[in-house]
């Protein structure tokens, strides 16, 4: 019987996956479970040192010294202070965006703006946030993405192009210092304003930061918050200046046949750093990110070059861009997949030393069973079952992509000592949804 059949399962009945745990626990065929004295030689990337998983053997009596409730969270302190500066930089940043908009827009119009600027939000927000579903990123990591590029980033990218315009039509007429500013200036400052957010994520959180998905992750979430208040700009600029048929017009554009424009931009960054994360070679470390900077700045000066050249470059820009929207969506239908594939394998040593039965390693690696095994948690488990088993589910997650990372790049002592801190976090909760110790 597997998690999926174990949800139907009267309490009378305990599930195939449950008796495993409960003998992982107490003694049963993983009492005492083969420990290989090598790791076995790696399938790739055989020039970078390979890690040990742990020498203690599992056994009922093993005490789960390491475990924490959140191996990941941050001290409280320090979370308050962050949380707190980032509220008021964050309503700060409102208030003069609010303001900004108000005296060149009105109200009104501005309102309105912001009321139609949440519908592409809405849309384009839920895909990342179903990308991260498998190792979720901390909520307060992705609110903090969302408010820096819906404040922070536009902010700062309003002042420098308005700076380069400025410039621009010192030496030429305006509608060509307009052009040039959107070509030319637009995207590589508004691409760096963005990607430096992630650039920054990698840097301070590189136990939290596992590749591909977190890179894409954190781009959309930044470019989502950035389109949404550009929008909100030319939403309201369009009803002041155009009437209801310029808003219109600009909400069909911006909000329904582009609203990936930003994401995809910005995810070409993340990606690149997202490989640099995971390499074991200093040069790719390098030029991943330039790299992935240099398409999003490429496909950004592409889109608002087709939008200067009227009705005939709009549609061959939309008609360029719904490609390159279907590429993406493979793509990132590709990474999940990936992620899957890559929690499987690096969970499947676990398996071999008796840290996990072999149907929790089945159960980790479908997303259907992980919801199955929650449902099952919440009807049949004891007070507390969901919350352990949830967090048996993300701790596994974050297991199995740290040794992803250590087979690509040094384990040390402090990733070897995460690694342990990790595997008794998973112990401590299995004994806790699984109704015993």
């Amino acid at each position: 019987m597997n998690y999926i059949a174990a949800m139907s399962t009267p309490p009378s009945h305990q599930p195939a996956w449950h008796r495993e745990q409960v003998e992982a626990v107490t003694g049963g065929h993983l009492r005492q479970p083969p420990i290989p004295q090598q790791p076995p030689a790696p399938q790739q990337h055989p020039q970078v040192p390979q890690p040990t998983w742990p020498q203690q053997r599992y056994t009922p009596q093993y005490v789960p010294t390491q475990a924490h409730a959140n191996p990941t969270v941050r001290p409280g302190l320090r979370t308050w202070l962050l949380a707190g500066s980032i509220g008021v930089v964050s309503v700060f940043l409102a208030m003069l965006f609010a303001l900004y908009y108000g005296f060149s827009f009105g109200v009104v119009a501005t309102l309105v703006g912001l009321i139609f600027a949440l519908i592409p939000l809405v849309i384009v927000l839920p895909i990342f946030l179903w990308l991260d579903r498998l190792e979720a990123e901390p909520w307060q990591y992705l609110v903090t993405a969302f408010l820096y590029g819906a404040l922070g980033s536009t902010f700062i990218a309003l002042i420098v192009n308005t700076s380069f315009g400025i410039f621009l039509t010192a030496f030429t007429d305006p509608a060509s210092a307009g052009m040039l500013g959107a070509v030319l200036v637009a995207p590589p400052v508004e691409e760096s304003v963005k990607g430096v957010f992630i650039l920054i994520m990698w840097a301070v959180a590189r136990k939290r930061f596992n590749g591909l998905t977190d890179g894409i992750v954190y781009a959309g979430v930044v470019a989502a918050g950035f389109a949404f208040t550009e929008n909100i700009m030319y939403l309201a600029g369009a009803l002041q200046e155009g009437g209801v048929y310029g808003f219109a017009a600009t909400f069909v554009i911006r909000g329904i046949l582009s609203p990936f424009g930003h994401p995809i931009y910005t995810s070409m960054i993340g990606i690149g750093i997202g490989i640099a994360a995971t390499t074991g070679s200093v040069a790719l470390r390098f030029v991943a990110p330039v790299a992935g900077w240099t398409a999003g700045v490429v496909l950004h000066g592409l889109w608002n070059f087709s939008a200067g050249f009227g009705l005939a470059g709009l549609l061959i820009g939309l008609g360029v861009g719904f490609v390159i929207f279907c590429c993406f969506v493979g793509f990132v239908v590709w990474t999940r997949s990936r992620e899957a594939q890559i929690i499987t394998e690096h969970l499947r040593p676990y398996v071999a030393t008796g840290w996990l039965a072999p149907a929790e390693l089945s159960m980790l690696s479908s997303m259907k069973e992980r919801r199955l095994a929650r449902g099952w948690a919440r009807n049949y488990g004891r007070p507390g079952s969901l919350k352990a088993m949830r967090a048996f589910q993300d701790t596994a997650s974050e297991l199995a992509l740290l040794r992803f990372r250590m087979t690509r790049q040094f384990a040390d002592p402090e990733t070897l000592h995460d690694e342990l801190v990790l595997l008794d976090s998973m112990t401590a909760r299995r004994r806790e949804f699984a109704g015993v110790g």
